[in-house]
């Protein structure tokens, strides 16, 4: 925002637009990632999928499939996160020798998220190269409870969707913040 453009509009809020790509209502609380891990009924926030089909969110996760680094096993894995607000952040997986330290693309994409200041996600769609449903790994789907919340995971293939679920169900009795507090 150039000087002049500050004069004419001061209530707009100074933070570079990359940041406030989901812009909020001032009038409303914003809610940490504890406060929204907390909450028993707590739903992902709806999203109008007439602007992005689940066919989309899939392309966009094979496209960034075909930067994923599996020098050593060839298991290319892509992922397309989708903001409440319709943007999105894209991860393909990144190996190492050691595999201990490989990234996955949906930990990938929620990191980009999350560096960028986007905290409100609505869907993430995962794609391999597999005539079945490639669903995230134990850790991934860890991170994107207590970061995403029950969101939808469309998984896919080169040709297509291959599924879609709820977050939750492939995280039964999902470990969070609420089982911390003992005795309250």
């Amino acid at each position: 925002m150039s000087a002049s453009d500050r004069k004419r509009w001061p209530e707009v809020e100074r933070r570079s637009s990359s940041r406030r790509a989901c812009a909020e209502p001032r009038d409303v609380e914003r809610r940490s990632g504890l406060d929204r891990r907390n909450e028993a009924a707590w739903k992902p926030i709806p999203v109008d999928e007439s602007e992005r089909s689940d066919e989309d969110l899939v392309a966009e996760a094979i496209r960034a499939r075909e930067f994923a680094q599996a020098h050593y096993s060839g298991f290319k894995v892509g992922a397309a996160l989708e903001f409440a607000g319709g943007g999105l952040a894209t991860g393909c997986n990144v190996e190492n020798a050691t595999y201990g330290l490989t990234l996955c693309a949906e930990r990938v994409a929620l990191v980009k998220a999350l560096s960028e200041g986007h905290t409100a996600f609505s869907r993430i769609a995962i794609v391999a190269d597999t005539a079945d449903p490639t669903p995230p790994c134990g850790s991934c789907r860890q991170l994107l409870w207590e970061y995403c919340g029950d969101i939808a995971v469309i998984l896919g293939n080169l040709d297509g969707p291959t599924g879609r679920y709820s977050l939750k169900s492939l995280l039964p009795l999902a470990f969070d913040a609420r089982l911390l507090k003992s005795g309250e």
